[in-house]
């Protein structure tokens, strides 16, 4: 049975037989400088067989020193590849394969963040009558409404919030430590972004979004601030969609 003691034992013999030849010219080459009548041919001869073995210890050097330079840049590059590939598992961990926005776990755990820290402002959203675009155009339709959905999000949204999709059609918008005005604000602007959007074809008619808006202190937690927006969308959408609604205060 091979273990990791044996193996360890015969690089070990490995690495003393490589240098056994130099080890034998330096002893042979002490025992002869301890002699004290040895003439100079045996002092040249020793020499001689000690500057081979020399060159030979230089050259090995050398070899190695390539080979582990080598093996540095390996390992390097090796590194670079890893930590690309973890930035990616990342990214995919994280983000909605369609839309490239937060998937459901990613946006609430944000959230919970922001309502521990600074308070939040939470945006609700759901696509009006999406089921009758996938029915009428078909699903590769409905991913590209969704995807132009997500592009009328971006313009008004910008760098202020975090855009997350949390279902099939229904997506949420986070504010950090926003006020429920501006909250309505920004809803009532993606409302009526979404509604001016040309979808591409064979989409042949307007499509429109419903939103629930709430605004909660820091120290609310998720579930509470999320039924409250969530409450407030399906008010928006029972009075008829297209259209903003704020939690009941």
């Amino acid at each position: 049975m091979v273990t990791a003691g044996s193996v360890a034992s015969v690089r070990a013999d490995q690495a003393l037989d490589l240098f056994s030849g130099e080890t034998e010219a330096l002893l042979q080459a002490r025992s002869i400088l301890a002699l004290a009548d040895a003439d100079a041919a045996v002092y040249r001869q020793s020499l001689t067989e000690l500057t081979g073995h020399f060159e030979r210890l230089i050259r090995e050097t050398r070899r190695l020193i390539t080979r582990s330079d080598r093996a540095e840049r390996d390992m390097n590059a090796l590194n670079l590849q890893l930590q690309a590939l973890a930035e990616q598992l990342e990214y995919r961990a994280t983000h909605d394969a369609l839309t490239g926005v937060l998937n459901r776990g990613a946006v609430i755990e944000q959230a919970r963040g922001m309502l521990q820290s600074t308070g939040a402002v939470l945006i609700v959203l759901d696509i009006d009558h999406f089921k009758q675009v996938n029915d009428d155009f078909g699903h590769p339709a409905g991913d590209a409404v969704i995807r132009g959905i997500v592009e009328c999000l971006h313009g008004i949204v910008g760098q202020g919030g975090i855009i997350g999709r949390v279902g099939g059609e229904e997506f949420t918008v986070l504010l950090p430590g926003g006020t429920l005005s501006e909250g309505l604000a920004l809803a009532h602007a993606m409302c009526a972004a979404v509604a001016a959007h040309v979808f591409p074809a064979p989409v042949d008619r307007r499509i429109c979004a419903s939103f629930g808006v709430s605004a909660s202190p820091a120290g609310t937690c998720f579930d509470s601030a999320y039924s409250q927006a969530d409450s407030a969308l399906y008010k928006a959408k029972r009075g008829g969609r297209n259209r903003v609604e704020q939690a009941d205060t």
